[in-house]
């Protein structure tokens, strides 16, 4: 039975501070991360310079998995964010089956800690990698135990710099492309086959916008920016990714670069001083600013978990900053644990993938159901759309989730193909067993 979440629960006290931009800081700084810097030479292995395209059909496969959550967020404020979408749309047992997954996915701030470290000491031949990703993680922490104001400053900062030093990239390098940039037998080296596949692989570039869905609370105008915001900064990194990847394939020959990173080619075309800013702003920047950015989202889903009783609630206890302090400090603590105990980085980020896409995808089959549960909001929505458009809308978001399930799933390894049918199945028990004992406040609102 739902109640009035307006008497009290703990996302009803988040502080609304965060506009436009911030939000936009938040998604490009979640978007842009590892995947460039390592995914590219892959994708130009699979099909040559076709690249560019290749990041297009990403951003579109991207956009058609999140599509419903465009609507669903462009409709009311979703104080919990995603588990709030799951809550309001797909039921008792299956929000306390999302309030599970959601944990374990948060076993990814370790892996942004990790993956820093190992590029920091790769940079400067110095250090220890535990060493370097327990003091990051640590700045971050600390810096998102102040206020969501401090995150916002600090996320504005990074991603400046990470803009630039990527544009520097693509503004020197095209300068600089070979030549014979365009003879025919260096463009679809894989045939459509390698194009689709190389495609597939870069939506783990083009993703994580939808990561601002979780910081509904504290925006000041969720219902308009949000939209907007996971739309045009998705298309946005890919159109700057497909520039990256014309000088990424072009300046060298294409042998020399398939299945490498970016430095090759960034000592190539840049002088010493631009070399270290880039790798510095551009690749160690796009690792920070996912992980401050993931510190900033990932407790306000757990916060009404908490509140709606699947969890403990003084686990959702804000502090003077008005942050879950808390949660967040369980989020570093686990994350430390990760570290220290030497979980691989590939591990880390395989460990709940196919879980998590699980649980997108009830979403998407769920959004149909949005015009039943928000009537008055949905009637006032800019994104309205007939209840047949929508049910479209739905069944595309869907099939995008089931075509990354199936991708993500025949690459894992046997033993994370386990590890991730073991937490779906747990969170599901989980979610029919504890629902007796939960009162789920009502965590949608006008906004």
């Amino acid at each position: 039975m739902q109640q009035d979440g307006n008497k009290g629960g703990s996302t009803t006290k988040l502080k609304r501070c965060l506009g436009f931009w911030d939000l936009m800081s938040a998604a490009i700084g979640q978007i842009i991360g590892a995947g460039i810097m390592t995914l590219l030479g892959a994708a130009l292995a699979m099909t040559g310079r076709s690249v560019p395209f290749a990041f297009m059909i990403a951003a579109t496969i991207t956009i058609t998995q999140f599509l419903p959550m465009l609507f669903i967020s462009g409709t009311v404020r979703l104080r919990g964010g995603r588990y709030t979408m799951a809550a309001m749309l797909c039921g008792t047992k299956l929000a306390g089956a999302y309030s599970i997954v959601y944990i374990f996915q948060n076993l990814s701030i370790s892996m942004y800690a990790l993956s820093f470290a190992s590029y920091f000491i790769s940079l400067l031949g110095i250090g220890s990698e535990k060493t370097v990703a327990l003091v990051v993680l640590t700045i971050f922490y600390v810096l998102n135990y102040c206020g969501i104001d401090k995150f916002a400053w600090a996320q504005n900062l990074i991603v400046g710099f990470l803009i630039v030093a990527l544009a520097m990239f693509a503004a020197v390098g095209v300068t600089k492309i070979a030549p014979n940039y365009y003879a025919q037998s260096t463009f679809f080296t894989g045939g459509w086959m390698g194009m689709l596949q190389a495609g597939a692989l870069l939506t783990f570039a083009t993703g994580g916008a939808t990561c601002i869905i979780d910081l509904s609370a504290e925006a000041k105008n969720p219902v308009r920016d949000i939209p907007i915001i996971i739309v045009t900064s998705t298309l946005g990194v890919a159109v700057l990714y497909a520039m990256i990847s014309i000088v990424a394939g072009g300046v060298l020959p294409l042998e020399q670069v398939a299945g490498k990173n970016l430095a090759l080619v960034a000592q190539t075309i840049f002088s010493k001083p631009l070399y270290v800013f880039f790798m510095v702003c551009g690749a160690g920047f796009a690792l920070i600013s996912t992980l401050n950015s993931q510190m900033a989202w990932a407790p306000k889903p757990t916060m009404q978990a908490c509140d709606d009783g699947w969890l403990p609630a003084g686990l959702a206890s804000t502090n003077r900053f008005g942050v879950p302090w808390i949660i967040l400090g369980i989020l570093y603590i686990i994350a430390v644990v990760c570290i220290v105990s030497g979980l691989s980085v590939a591990t880390l980020g395989s460990m709940c993938l196919v879980a998590n896409n699980v649980a997108l995808l009830v979403i998407c089959a769920c959004t149909f159901r949005l015009p039943k549960i928000c009537p008055e909001e949905w009637a006032a929505s800019k994104f309205k759309i007939s209840n047949g458009m929508l049910k479209l809308v739905s069944l595309i978001g869907t099939a995008g989730c089931a075509f990354n399930i199936w991708f993500n799933f025949i690459r894992l390894s046997y033993t994370l193909k386990i590890i991730n049918l073991v937490v779906v199945v747990g969170a599901l028990i989980w979610g029919v067993v504890r629902s007796r004992k939960v009162h789920m406040i009502v965590s949608h609102e006008k906004a």
